[in-house]
């Protein structure tokens, strides 16, 4: 085949065929241009987003993922996406993605101690979608129940934008002393380069290119990686005894774009070269063509770059694990990329070109729907309160999702304190301390289609005030930008507008971005996702046995709603009220005002700390009466008082709410705690026996009735 053709069906285009020819003064190899066409996709080349890019405050760059610090330990975390392949095989997608996301905490030199998941889906009632949902829970429950790592939290979304592209973001927390941490640079020349892990295998080749193109409802199944978490369990623990071994210099996961990332990005970022020998990657099956096993995405596969002496302390090693292990190369002055076969040289190409991708920086146009949408009318909605609570209760976006966490082994590690839905953030414990962290992941898809900037601000504020309520400070962010295609103007725009928007609420919250992922081409058959950046928040905990959870605790606490007291109707934009009951999607969304809210999360905070409120709850999707109604149900306690006068008022999310039960011997103590931080606040009403029931103002309900609307309403799609 003409090698101008392969580029073209490779994926790449006319302008960056020619660019390769004059970056390398010829025409690519039939070999480079795989390579090319690989490092060159969306998904390794952030080709489209990293001028973007730039303008997050970042505090770690160039690594598999970032962290915070905890007096001398390092919490590392980051988020990754596996949506492509969650659409074509949702099992192995998913598993295949926490298997991925493992490794690159797992490369750090961090123990993987938790999971959490942010997924989108179409229509709950539609077979399809429902089989893709099915899959992919399936997939993150028997792949990190397996390997030991607990999923303790995360979110679940449906709508039919997500029907052929469902969303599968899943962050993964691991724990290290600071002074333990490894870094992916090449460090020196002369170093050899160390293959651990499974054999390498003909699955996901192509798989970065495969995240980088719309799915085309072809058979796309090759380009899907097969997962085994009996392998992945024994690299983690191989892994961290490797990376304690005096020599061990550098250490990669080979993930998008398999070997020929890995050693190609750790050589680069070291200012160096690197030499490769092909025949000796440890092969599954017979026959393979060196680009195949450049770019074979195989699961559970380390890199490692060492100093001479040390090979047989890691023989040691892997032997006891039952992984493959390989000397594949080393690193050189020159920088280039030579690959050998039967000491027969088969590449010989630059490394800066090849590892560089260009940046596409295209056009942005503020999409239409943007001004039609905003200037919407909100329909006036007749139905009583009750009615409206019963629907919102048992839509699936609302609806508990104790049916997903209940598949989850959350427990294991020992170090989960809050339990998936007990509070608005999970807890992790720092064993041998009194220290902890408050972990959580959000989205808005509505906020952030009807307003990207002011939506993806709203998302990392509503990430702080999960992470607040337990009591934690917010230290920083790590971020799933999931869109279109970006080659499309309108999604250029929406994608601009949502950097924006998250790098100036991380600014003002002083939160760093610690590393993430972008994913576009989210799209097929001409249906788009909503804009969907999806937020992941690490907070430091000084006392685990001073945190706060959502759950109401004794009868006769003073339920108070503590910052904007006063709903705005003109500002109800998003809100799943609207939503649900009219399928309306239109208006202005509210914005947070930052010194405000600022404000307000330290009002927070010091109301935990000086043990005034036995319960701490933020508003969000619902309004206040859904906000009431979990806490309620999360401490199996009833609630009588008023939440508002309009449907607009109970059901509303304005931003920068939260929901506090205080002790009634404590009440005046906390309004005048209130009144010395200029803070806004007012009394809702009280906890009561369950068997009293909920009284929001508008009727007296059956505790039970709400209960069991909200509990089985997800479990009862799946059955039926």
């Amino acid at each position: 085949m003409e090698i101008k053709t392969l580029a073209l069906n490779l994926g790449l285009s006319v302008e960056e065929y020619k660019l390769i020819i004059e970056k390398l003064d010829r025409e690519p190899t039939e070999l480079e241009t795989y390579l090319y066409s690989a490092q060159w996709s969306e998904h390794c080349g952030y080709k489209h987003s990293k001028e973007f890019l730039k303008n997050l405050p970042m505090n770690i760059e160039n690594e598999n993922a970032g962290y915070i610090k905890i007096d001398d330990y390092a919490v590392v975390f980051k988020v990754e996406s596996h949506n492509h392949p969650s659409a074509v095989e949702p099992y192995q997608g998913a598993a295949t993605g926490i298997g991925g996301i493992v490794r690159d905490v797992l490369a750090m030199g961090a123990r993987p101690i938790a999971l959490l998941d942010s997924l989108k889906f179409g229509n709950i009632e539609d077979a399809h979608s429902k089989n893709i949902f099915e899959g992919v829970v399936e997939g993150i429950s028997g792949y990190g129940n397996s390997i030991g790592v607990p999923t303790v939290a995360g979110e679940t979304y449906f709508d039919e934008t997500y029907s052929t592209n469902p969303l599968v973001n899943v962050m993964c927390v691991g724990l290290a002393k600071e002074k333990e941490l490894t870094y992916s640079k090449a460090t020196n020349h002369n170093k050899k380069y160390i293959y651990v892990g499974a054999k390498t295998g003909r699955d996901g080749i192509h798989g970065a290119s495969f995240a980088s193109k719309e799915l085309s409802g072809r058979d796309d199944r090759p380009s899907v990686q097969v997962g085994d978490p009996f392998s992945e369990k024994n690299l983690i623990e191989a892994t961290l005894e490797i990376l304690k071994i005096k020599g061990v210099l550098a250490c990669q996961d080979m993930g998008a774009a398999g070997l020929l990332s890995s050693i190609s990005e750790m050589s680069f970022k070291g200012d160096l070269g690197c030499e490769l020998y092909i025949d000796k990657i440890p092969l599954r099956e017979k026959n393979m063509k060196p680009w195949e096993i450049m770019l074979s995405e195989s699961q559970e596969r380390m890199l490692f770059l060492i100093d001479e002496g040390c090979e047989k302390s890691i023989k040691k090693v892997v032997s006891k694990y039952m992984l493959d292990y390989s000397e594949v190369g080393k690193t050189i002055y020159e920088k280039r990329m030579k690959i050998y076969k039967n000491e027969e040289i088969i590449c010989d190409t630059p490394l800066e070109p090849l590892v560089n991708a260009p940046s596409l920086k295209k056009v942005s146009e503020t999409p239409s729907y943007f001004y039609v949408h905003r200037a919407r009318k909100y329909p006036k909605i007749e139905k009583h309160p009750k009615y409206i609570l019963k629907e919102i209760l048992k839509h699936p976006n609302i609806a508990n999702k104790n049916w997903i966490y209940q598949q989850y082994d959350y427990k294991v590690g020992n170090n989960t304190i809050v339990e998936p839905g007990e509070a608005d953030s999970s807890i992790l414990w720092i064993k041998d301390t009194n220290r902890g962290f408050a972990v959580t992941i959000d989205s808005n898809p509505l906020y952030t289609y009807l307003n990207p900037y002011e939506g993806s601000r709203n998302i990392v504020y509503e990430a702080a005030r999960n992470i607040i309520s337990t009591g934690a400070i917010p230290q920083g962010v790590t971020d799933n930008l999931n869109f279109g295609d970006p080659e499309e103007s309108t999604v250029n725009w929406q994608f601009e507008q949502s950097v924006k928007g998250i790098s100036n609420a991380c600014r003002e919250l002083e939160t760093p971005i610690t590393g993430g992922n972008v994913s576009f081409y989210n799209e097929s058959k001409n249906k788009i996702i909503y804009p969907t950046p999806v937020i992941g928040m690490v907070g430091t905990i000084k006392n685990v046995n001073n945190i706060k959870n959502k759950s109401f605790k004794n009868i006769g606490d003073i339920v108070y709603i503590v910052g904007k007291t006063e709903i705005c109707s003109d500002f109800i934009g998003g809100s799943i009220y609207l939503k649900i009951l009219q399928d309306f999607i239109g208006g202005e969304i509210d914005k947070v005002k930052t010194l405000y809210e600022l404000g307000l999360q330290k009002t927070i905070l010091n109301l935990i700390n000086k043990n005034l409120v036995n319960a701490v709850h933020d508003i969000s999707k619902g309004g206040i009466a859904v906000a009431v109604l979990e806490s309620s149900f999360s401490g199996l306690k009833g609630f009588k008082g008023f939440v508002g006068e309009t449907n607009e008022q109970i059901f509303g999310e304005n931003q920068s709410r939260f929901i506090v039960s205080v002790p009634a011997e404590k009440n005046i103590i906390f309004e005048k705690e209130m009144f010395n931080n200029k803070m806004d606040y007012l009394k809702l009403g009280i906890v009561t026996p369950k068997e009293y029931g909920i009284d929001l103002g508008f009727g007296k309900m059956s505790f039970e009735e709400l209960y069991s609307i909200f509990n089985n309403s997800v479990r009862k799609h799946m059955e039926e």
